[in-house]
């Protein structure tokens, strides 16, 4: 432990509400703005910080997550280190945004960025997909149409009438590359009809298609296209389970529990031969700036939940286009 992780630090949070540019909508709902939960950790005289997105689909709440980060307060006060912090908290979002905000705090400390510290690639210019949201096949044709020039779109699916929605996408973007992402809303009696469908539209890639738990079709299922899994891979301790039933992972730092524990997940998945994907959830800059480094040697990048946003927050990640740059260390790191 070094000198600056032995003092005392102190820990706050905060709910923020960011609009989003018209709706979100996937298999199980729409929203029309971003709650995220904002970490900070102030130590003598540098304040780092973390942003999370609290997941009801896995009970979170954003009360409840800032109440969880605000609890550890006393802990922070009396030393705790981010290697701690890992058996402190379990895996999900208020321990991201606590891991993340360390993270922060050290490379600020060191006076150096968080790549160099943690001995790991610096962070180079990625293409991130860019997401379609769930509609009729002729919304989500229309809204494809406007960002075909796009070159990784990735489309929300999940519904009745799939196989005409990735049609419809794929006319209106012959070029795009397109990652389907059903959250779990196909079922082992269409799983097979809707793979067929996605190989002929010429899909890259297929994220979660059936519940997490509810998966073992995949199994005893041809796979003409790679398969993610999402909703399937939370920690480390999840990969075991995927042998199998997936040819690749969407690590999400909000499942994971923070950039530690995602950069642990890189390298297993790596050591079992699967494909990395890095995923995000809607948020501002603040959360997308610690996965680029898990981006970096990833297969598929979609971190475009700042693109989806009404706006973003001060000092956030230059896109130009479909391309990311790596954060200033003014955002984070």
């Amino acid at each position: 432990m070094s000198a600056a992780a032995s003092l005392s630090a102190t820990l706050t949070a905060r709910i923020e509400t960011w609009p989003i540019a018209g709706s979100f909508t996937i298999s199980r709902g729409a929203k029309t703005e971003a709650v995220v939960v904002v970490a900070e950790i102030s130590r003598g005289g540098h304040t780092g910080r973390g942003e999370c997105v609290p997941y009801a689909r896995y009970g979170e709440t954003p009360e409840a997550t800032l109440a969880t980060i605000q609890a550890m307060a006393g802990a922070f006060a009396a030393g705790l280190d981010r290697a701690a912090l890992q058996a402190a908290m379990p895996h999900g979002a208020a321990r991201n945004a606590v891991d993340c905000a360390m993270l922060d705090l050290e490379a600020k400390e060191s006076g150096l960025r968080i790549w160099d510290l943690l001995q790991r690639p610096a962070p180079a210019p990625c293409t991130t997909a860019y997401t379609i949201s769930l509609g009729t096949p002729e919304a989500m044709a229309a809204a494809t149409a406007n960002a075909a020039h796009r070159p990784l779109l990735k489309i929300k699916l999940g519904s009745d009438d799939d196989m005409a929605r990735i049609a419809a996408v794929r006319g209106a973007a012959p070029k795009a590359d397109l990652i389907v992402d059903a959250n779990e809303g196909w079922t082992a009696e269409n799983l097979k009809a809707n793979l067929d469908a996605c190989h002929r539209a010429g899909v890259t890639l297929i994220e979660q298609p059936l519940p997490a738990g509810h998966d073992e079709a995949l199994l005893h299922v041809q796979r003409p296209i790679p398969v993610c899994a999402d909703e399937s891979v939370h920690d480390l301790a999840s990969l075991p389970s995927l042998a199998g039933r997936y040819d690749a992972l969407n690590i999400k730092l909000d499942k994971a529990g923070g950039l530690t524990e995602a950069l642990k997940m890189a390298d297993a998945a790596r050591a079992m031969g699967l494909d990395i994907m890095v995923g995000c959830m809607v948020a501002t800059s603040l959360a997308m700036a610690p996965a680029m480094l898990i981006a970096q040697g990833a297969r598929f990048v979609d971190l475009d939940g700042p693109l989806l946003l009404a706006r973003d927050r001060d000092g956030g990640l230059r896109y130009d286009g479909s391309t990311v740059y790596p954060p200033d260390a003014e955002l984070w790191g």
